[in-house]
C-alpha cells in the first residue's frame, strides 16, 4: 500500500476516535500535502502553513530550551488547531470543533502522529 493511501487510513481513525475532529491534513515539514481529510481546497494551503508552524514551533523550543516539540495548539473562538510532528518528515494538523476535548485531541492526535511516523519509517 502506498504511504498516502496508509496516512489516509490513520487520519480516519483519528476522525472516529475523536468525534469532535472536523478533519486534518498531513504533510511533509517542506509543506508538500501528502494526504487531506479537510473540507474544500483548503489543504494545500494547511500544508504550507503547517510546515511553517512546525519550523517556528521547532525554533522558540529551541531557543528558549525547552525541550522537543510534541505539540502545538491554536485555541481560536470556533474551534482549536493542532499541530504534531510525525516523525522527522511528517506534519500532521487536526481541526477541532468549539467544544472539542481538548485532552482527547492532544492524546489522539500523538496517538496518530506517531503511527504516521511509523508509516513513514517503513515505507523509507
Amino acid at each position: 500500500m502506498e504511504l498516502r493511501q496508509e496516512v489516509l487510513e490513520e487520519m480516519a481513525l483519528l476522525r472516529e476516535r475523536t468525534p469532535d475532529v472536523q478533519g486534518s491534513v498531513a504533510c511533509t515539514v517542506d509543506g508538500l500535502q501528502l494526504a487531506c481529510d479537510l473540507p474544500g481546497e483548503q489543504g494545500e494551503q494547511a500544508a504550507a502553513l503547517s510546515a511553517a508552524l512546525l519550523a517556528m514551533s521547532r525554533r522558540m523550543l529551541a531557543i528558549t530550551g525547552h525541550g522537543t516539540l510534541e505539540e502545538t495548539l491554536i485555541s481560536g473562538t470556533a474551534g482549536f488547531t493542532a499541530f504534531y510532528a510525525a516523525g522527522p518528515t511528517i506534519v500532521l494538523t487536526v481541526l477541532a470543533g468549539p467544544g472539542a476535548n481538548v485532552g482527547l485531541l492532544r492524546l489522539e492526535g500523538r496517538k496518530t502522529a506517531a503511527a504516521l511516523a511509523a508509516v513513514s519509517a517503513r515505507k523509507h
